[in-house]
């Protein structure tokens, strides 16, 4: 009996790897390297052998309490300063912001009094003295590029950015790539931002930063404002001796359907959305059990990240994450496929003694709708000497704009003179059009409502309290 089933093992290898081999092909002529291509097999195997990347409720345990990195020991500042001359910004700025309407790089978004979210990011790396390296894709390299022109002091000797890969979409009918003649660059997507490891490697980055004397890397996405270097957290993570750190926040009811930090076999492990069965979203969505999420804020060790990828011949085993998709996103009707990706927080359980450290909500400020570029732009936060975006108040503004604002060029119309005061307001809701003149004050709770498709013309230096039709 045994024999038969490693038949029948070998017969299944054999069977896959030559389902995989054209698919090897097709990436190689894209320009994949080998170690992309690796990958991407290591994980289309998985998917062929009715892996799914599920997590079960019953196979972890919560974690329990963890330090803040508001209570580390103000020494750490000054240890963590003296490591910055070895440590690199890596930031994520592979996407375009297409859910807010936008065409270029999302970081070259204005953000704040005129400065884009990559303005702020290269003036935060010349204020520290560390090199900046961005993973771009390829949509978001050139602008960028340009952009960071504007930043001659960024030039350390090192690349600016190095390339994510690209994989193919995989047809769920067929199991092989899907076509889409319509448009055949939607018949490849980012393997997911698990996939910085490999990119380091394939660009000649990792090997780079070494010879720079490069040890330590802050890693986060570049329209999160709240990540920004501290040197506090780096003396902490330089301290202990770490090979990898993970920025964890408190999950709140808004984050339930969000990924969380748990403990798997005594090793800390992410469990993203993907990863969760049905049976378990109860207590996956329980923020009173699973009580942190991961930021995406990462500090690496890129000395402990080259021995992993030694000891796995090259690869970093990440878990799969399969998303189940269509090939055009925009049309829920065409063809299924499934996308294989990974997240780069998951390789938290592949290093021992990885930790996460939580943060405050000022570390965690990510601009994903046009709501949160408002309350960005606003008076409700303010711009450091060191371009920090941080908050006044205490309690961020509760802020719901309808549909109609969504796409950033619609939302400029509405408010062409520059986001109102809102320093004194606790929930401003707007439905319906509304143009805002210069100097509006928004005080309280306030709601606007306009039942018709005129634009209304709040007057310039309006106080607006409670609600207004």
């Amino acid at each position: 009996m045994q024999k038969t089933a490693d038949r029948t093992q070998v017969q299944t290898t054999q069977d896959h790897d030559a389902m995989f081999a054209p698919i090897a092909e097709l990436m190689r002529d894209s320009g994949c390297p080998d170690l992309a291509i690796d990958g991407f097999k290591r994980h289309y195997k998985q998917l062929l052998s009715g892996v799914s990347g599920i997590i079960a409720e019953r196979d972890i345990e919560p974690v329990g309490e963890l330090p803040h990195a508001d209570e580390l020991d103000a020494g750490l500042e000054a240890v963590g300063r003296a490591a910055l001359a070895n440590t690199v910004v890596i930031k994520l700025n592979g996407g375009l912001g297409t859910s807010m309407g936008l065409r270029l790089p999302k970081s070259l978004l204005t953000v704040k009094e005129g400065f884009t979210f990559l303005d702020l990011i290269a003036r935060q790396c010349v204020h520290h003295g560390c090199p900046l390296v961005l993973m771009d894709s390829f949509v978001t390299r050139g602008p960028t590029l340009d952009a960071l022109a504007a930043y001659p002091e960024l030039d350390r000797g090192l690349p600016l950015d190095f390339l994510q890969h690209r994989v193919p979409k995989i047809d769920q009918a067929t199991m092989l790539p899907v076509r889409w003649p319509d448009d055949e660059e939607l018949q490849w997507c980012p393997p997911g931002h698990g996939d910085i490891y490999h990119a380091l490697v394939t660009s000649g980055l990792l090997d780079g930063l070494e010879k720079a004397n490069i040890r330590y890397a802050f890693v986060s996405n570049s329209d999160n404002l709240g990540a920004a270097l501290d040197p506090r957290i780096l003396g902490h993570f330089v301290s202990r001796n770490l090979p990898f750190l993970m920025e964890v926040a408190d999950r709140t009811e808004e984050d339930r359907k969000g990924g969380h930090l748990a403990i798997r076999g005594g090793q800390l492990v992410l469990r993203e959305s993907a990863q969760c069965a049905p049976e378990d979203t109860a207590t996956f969505q329980n923020v009173s059990r699973h009580r942190y999420f991961n930021t995406n804020s990462l500090w690496l060790d890129l000395r402990a990240v080259r021995r992993r990828l030694d000891e796995a011949g090259g690869l970093m085993p990440l878990p799969l994450i399969r998303n189940t998709k269509t090939v055009d996103p925009r049309d829920p009707s065409s063809t299924p496929v499934y996308q294989l990706e990974s997240a780069m927080g998951a390789a938290i359980e592949l290093f021992e003694g990885a930790e996460a450290l939580r943060v405050s909500r000022r570390r965690f400020a990510p601009v994903k709708t046009t709501a949160d570029l408002l309350r960005v732009r606003s008076d409700a936060t303010r711009l450091t000497e060191e371009s920090h975006i941080v908050p006044v108040r205490d309690r961020a503004t509760v802020i719901e704009l309808d549909g109609r604002y969504k796409l950033v060029n619609d939302f400029e119309t509405y408010f062409p003179n520059g986001a109102p005061s809102l320093i004194d307001c606790d929930r401003l809701s707007i439905h319906g059009p509304f143009v805002f003149g210069a100097g509006v004050r928004v005080v309280g709770d306030v709601s606007l409502r306009n039942e018709s498709e005129v634009p209304k013309a709040i007057p310039q230096g309006a106080l607006l309290k409670g609600e207004q039709r």
